[in-house]
């Protein structure tokens, strides 16, 4: 991604470095910073559940900003690994409208053209966590 674009929307929608992270060759971007990208955006979102069943759940997420709507989806399967599903987690719902939120924002905003995901889309995007010693 262009470092001159990233530190525009940095500034202008105030993330902080616990908002962000780079993972390979994207930017992520953490529950945190969707939530502030759709506040200030003044991002509406209904939610409509496609599917949920025990271990998968799939929610449609309607997203409206001014004139500009978006329809997009998220899943979630929780498999015995990540191998056979998409999560090791039990709340496969909320992880479902969790996804299904990040991907109306990002898409609304139109930031994945910049390589920038969400959190919650994957697994492997998730921020490595650092292990403090006393």
């Amino acid at each position: 991604m262009n470092k001159q674009k990233l530190t525009e929307l940095y500034k202008h929608y105030n993330l902080t470095k616990d908002d962000v992270f780079k993972h390979k060759n994207y930017i992520i971007i953490c529950r945190s910073g969707i939530e502030k990208l759709m506040a200030q955006e003044n991002i509406i979102i209904n939610y409509e559940v496609v599917r949920c069943e025990p271990n998968f759940a799939v929610i449609k997420a309607l997203g409206t900003k001014g004139d500009k709507q978006i329809e997009t989806f998220g899943s979630a399967l929780k498999g015995e690994s990540y191998k056979d599903g998409s999560t090791n987690s039990w709340y496969v719902m909320e992880l479902a409208e969790k996804r299904s939120q990040s991907r109306c924002v990002l898409k609304m905003l139109n930031l994945y053209e910049y390589k920038i995901f969400g959190e919650d889309e994957s697994e492997s995007f998730k921020k490595p966590t650092q292990i403090k010693t006393l």
